[in-house]
């Protein structure tokens, strides 16, 4: 594990890209420890979460600039029956305050479950933040449309997924039709949501250069980069309505983007499709089929 380097790392980015005028930064999901549970000081690096957080807090208020620190493992109640490990993504504010925390929800199969506890039945929670309502989910939970839903019918303007996605999640049956099947997925679905939920979206380190009051960034997904020998699958892009990707990282390289998002786009998406004003509807007929208890 490099936790201290990757640390300096980000760090670095974000200085970077502060100094470029941007206003958010995205870090990727696990971007301080990678995801090694089985290394032998997997549990004493997660204890230190509130140490860079703290650090991350400090940066944000130094520099101005709001930041989404991927997700931080949280380990509690070490060595008791209480003992949980959490991935949590924070919205950290220009002032260094905590505008949002969300625990991952839907997790990757045993490879995560054997290790994490969920968020489970609570809330998607969306955030009033200094760059409008915000809400966040990390990775997998991107896969389930009904999170998007969630979060949009609570009016949230902006969704941000920190993730590591790699080319080698898919299974050995699906590689042998396609190596780059878990690339067509992010791409596919990346689309697609901005389409159906009438907002935008990103990966990898993402960012947002705001230059006058109306220019926002929709959604931020932010995927891990490396070595393309390792699966790393990056991705990096900003997507909205109409264009699709309007910037990108085509490859898995580890960098930056930056870009200006204006929020007509989504403003103008959802006058043409009206989404949120059908989820808004008291008759919205598929509320029911969310509800576990509801008969049929």
């Amino acid at each position: 594990m490099r936790l201290e380097a990757n640390h300096e790392e980000a760090v670095r980015q974000i200085r970077a890209v502060a100094s470029q005028g941007a206003v958010l930064a995205v870090l990727p999901e696990y971007h301080l420890l990678n995801w090694v549970p089985k290394d032998p000081g997997f549990k004493d690096a997660c204890s230190h979460w509130q140490t860079y957080l703290t650090n991350y807090r400090n940066l944000a208020k130094e520099l101005n600039i709001n930041i989404v620190p991927g997700t931080i493992l949280e380990l509690h109640d070490a060595g008791t029956p209480e003992e949980v490990l959490l991935n949590v993504a924070y919205f950290i504010d220009n002032t260094g305050a905590i505008a949002g925390r969300y625990v991952k929800k839907n997790l990757w199969g045993a490879i995560e479950r054997d290790h994490l506890t969920s968020s489970a039945m609570e809330e998607h929670p969306v955030f009033d933040t200094p760059l409008g309502k915000v809400g966040m989910l990390i990775c997998w939970d991107l896969a389930f449309p009904e999170a998007w839903r969630e979060l949009i019918a609570q009016g949230a303007k902006m969704i941000i997924v920190p993730t590591f996605w790699t080319l080698f999640d898919c299974s050995e049956k699906g590689l042998a039709i396609n190596p780059r099947a878990e690339a067509l997925f992010l791409d596919s679905v990346l689309t697609a949501r901005c389409f159906e939920n009438t907002c935008g979206k990103h990966s990898s380190v993402l960012l947002e250069k705001k230059e006058d009051a109306d220019t926002y960034l929709a959604v931020v997904f932010a995927n891990a980069g490396g070595p393309a020998s390792k699966g790393y699958a990056g991705l990096s892009q900003i997507c909205v309505p109409y264009a699709g990707p309007i910037a990108k990282i085509e490859d898995s390289s580890v960098g930056t983007a930056i870009a200006d998002v204006d929020m007509q786009i989504v403003e103008d998406a959802e006058e043409n499709y009206q989404v949120r004003a059908d989820l808004a509807r008291l008759d919205w007929h598929y509320d029911y089929r969310h509800n576990k208890d509801a008969k049929l």
